[in-house]
């Protein structure tokens, strides 16, 4: 794998490390229409690289956020894990923040409103910030008050100087994919109030590698973190990490939180500890050493043997084969694969904003999941494997007639 030259997001270093190369993939969220099937498809290299300097794990690819976020296809409120993890986490800040109506809850790509409703219908006064138009409305429709912008420090400042300083900032699953970091968290910094706090949650690199989950790997997630490489990130912004929890959420994510380090820092007496225990953690399993991330390659390329193999004998028996989940994911996954329609059939999603439009790459048709039971096919892949649980208990119906779900990661099984 060859790289071009590249310095850290984070900490500007220019030695970084190649971890593994997946070739040129479509964007992974750029589902397409009958129409557009007839035009030539953008792809773009997916490299991934390690920073020894600052732990940092990345892609070296940038694509504009105005290609990749202002028309969206990804709805929170569409899973009922997200739903359930979001409320959690909401309920857990008011009772630590004691928050209330005269506080202040912003979210940064808060997506449909799925996690400040939460806030919305105990009276809690929010803002979301959400780049792509046509999620912002569904989230206004909800009576979630939300701004159509992408977030940095000019509009941080704004914000602030208009009032709207916040006690609590969450940022789920947004840090990854950000090129100017340092104007995000220096955003955060610039909006928090003195006593409040940053909740940033992403998939935890650990994770990822050790479970070999490399199909979280698209062009939207520029980095992906570790207790480590946050607190090398945040600490320039004056930004102390207080608190830290490991949570299931996309097989595997960090929630951290942040308070100004000027500031009193209210949750620091509580998690100081876990936070010392992750970073001794992570300092022993080689978070900053290239010998932890090495092997990764050879990881995926068995996978992939793996599933082929299986998926080849299944076809030679003439089995039908869909697929569910019309993810990010299943973009990189089928894209370094080589999978397509001469193996799948269709694919189901539940989402009725990507039903009747076609998957990137590969461009197989996308149902409703009731497709799976009208044409019984004796096989899914599961490529929203994250969701696992959620769904083969949707699919009870369609498993009780003889349906198996195939999946792939971190292991090939059948279920």
């Amino acid at each position: 794998m060859t790289l071009e030259p590249f310095v850290c997001r984070s900490c500007g270093q220019k030695n970084v490390q190649p971890v593994l190369s997946l070739g040129r993939t479509p964007l992974a969220n750029a589902l397409l229409t009958a129409k557009q099937l007839k035009d030539p498809e953008e792809t773009f290299p997916l490299e991934v690289v390690f920073c020894p300097a600052c732990a940092l794990v990345q892609i070296t690819e940038t694509v504009p956020p105005e290609k990749l976020f202002r028309d969206y296809f990804y709805f929170s409120s569409f899973s009922d894990t997200a739903l359930e993890s979001a409320k959690e986490c909401a309920g857990q800040l008011m009772k630590r923040m004691k928050l209330g109506k005269q506080s202040k809850v912003v979210e940064i790509a808060s997506n449909d409103g799925y996690l400040l409703r939460n806030y919305v219908e105990r009276g809690i006064p929010v803002l979301g910030i959400e780049p792509a138009r046509n999620i912002a409305k569904v989230a206004v429709e909800k009576g979630v008050d939300t701004i159509s912008e992408f977030f940095g420090l000019d509009l941080a400042r704004r914000l602030a100087a208009q009032g709207d300083q916040a006690d609590v900032i969450h940022a789920n699953n947004v840090v990854a994919h950000v090129a100017d970091l340092h104007g995000v968290v220096g955003g955060m910094a610039a909006l928090l109030k003195p006593d409040g706090v940053a909740v940033i949650e992403n998939h935890y690199v650990k994770d990822l590698i050790d479970q070999v989950q490399f199909d979280a790997i698209y062009h939207e997630h520029l980095c992906y973190y570790s207790a480590a490489s946050f607190e090398k990130l945040f600490k320039p912004h004056g930004l102390t990490l207080v608190d830290v929890e490991r949570i299931p959420m996309h097989g595997g994510s960090l929630r951290v939180f942040f308070q100004r380090t000027d500031g009193p820092k209210s949750l620091e007496k509580e998690g100081s500890e876990r936070v010392q225990r992750l970073l001794k953690e992570e300092k022993a399993w080689g978070v900053d050493q290239p010998i932890f991330y090495r092997g990764f390659g050879s990881k995926v390329e068995a996978l992939k043997q793996d599933l082929l193999a299986l998926l080849g004998q299944l076809k030679e028996a003439k089995k039908k084969i869909a697929i569910y989940g019309a993810s990010a994911k299943s973009t990189t996954l089928l894209s370094y694969y080589g999978i397509g329609a001469g193996i799948l059939d269709y694919v189901v999603d539940r989402s009725t904003i990507k039903q009747g439009r076609y998957t990137p790459g590969t461009h197989l048709p996308i149902y409703a999941p009731e497709k799976l039971l009208e044409t019984q096919p004796d096989y899914v892949l599961l490529l929203t494997w994250n969701f696992a649980d959620e769904i083969l208990e949707q699919q009870a119906s369609y498993r009780q007639k003889g349906g198996k779900f195939i999946i792939p990661l971190p292991q090939v099984k059948v279920v």
